[in-house]
């Protein structure tokens, strides 16, 4: 069997609760400093995660819901400019301190880094946002815990196509079974388990209802010694949170 020598996590609803109120925040932000009258409510939003990268969004979002859109001549500009300006706002919330790790993330990574464990981190969110989030809710030399950080337009096809796991599986140098993902969402998983991936997956309140049928194992959290997680899905043994025996053990299952 071979060893686990990486770990590799997505950001956005993995090591926080990042969307609803940071992410969907700075786009209404970014809308109305546009001078656009586009609100991307809770509920909306929901739906719009169904696809993933933030420019990508924008699109799905003027052809389904703003027929007919007086499109600037060069949409593509114009949507990047967009997103550009909603990456600053949500710095900007970052910075604020207003969105913190999800429970246990931190002390998993601790953990990890003491023991020798290799860190990765795999998305579709920009470079700017990871590095803003790990640098204030984790550490200011956040940055330099991960061997390999793939985000943003880095890859042609984000997910849930694999093309970001590949790409830092080949920044590791490592093959998919000597590493265990970290996932939220259902395309998230795809991707993962596309670029044969074992994965786990932290629900959250965006991601309760997708199909997880797959994973090898499904947590509403990692938990925490005085918070224990709940298992929705999977085998944890006596395990109460999620720590690198645990991690181990699930490498371990064929």
């Amino acid at each position: 069997m071979p060893q686990l020598r990486a770990l590799i996590f997505d950001v956005d609803g993995t090591l926080a609760d990042t969307e609803r109120d940071g992410h969907r925040v700075a786009f209404n932000r970014a809308f109305a400093e546009a001078g656009l009258d586009w609100d991307w409510s809770i509920e909306l939003y929901g739906k719009l995660l169904e696809v993933t990268g933030g420019k990508e969004r924008i699109l799905f979002y003027i052809d389904s819901y703003q027929p007919p859109f007086d499109s600037p001549a060069e949409l593509k500009p114009w949507i990047a400019s967009l997103h550009a300006a909603k990456t600053r706002h949500y710095k900007q919330l970052l910075n604020e301190g207003v969105i913190p790790l999800r429970p246990g993330v931190k002390r998993l990574l601790e953990e990890a880094r003491a023991a020798g464990m290799r860190l990765a981190i795999a998305t579709t969110t920009t470079p700017e946002n990871v590095s803003t989030l790990l640098e204030t809710a984790l550490a200011p030399d956040g940055c330099d815990w991960f061997e390999a950080i793939g985000a943003g337009d880095v890859v042609p096809h984000k997910k849930p196509a694999p093309d970001i796991y590949l790409h830092v599986l080949k920044r590791l140098n490592l093959p998919p079974e000597e590493c265990l993902a970290f996932e939220d969402s259902q395309q998230g998983l795809q991707s993962s388990l596309g670029a044969g991936l074992k994965t786990v997956i932290t629900l959250n309140d965006y991601t309760r209802d997708h199909n997880f049928a797959h994973a090898n194992l499904v947590l509403d959290q990692f938990g925490e010694p005085t918070a224990p997680f709940k298992v929705v899905s999977g085998t944890t043994g006596e395990a109460q949170y999620f720590d690198l025996a645990l991690a181990e053990s699930l490498h371990q299952l064929p």
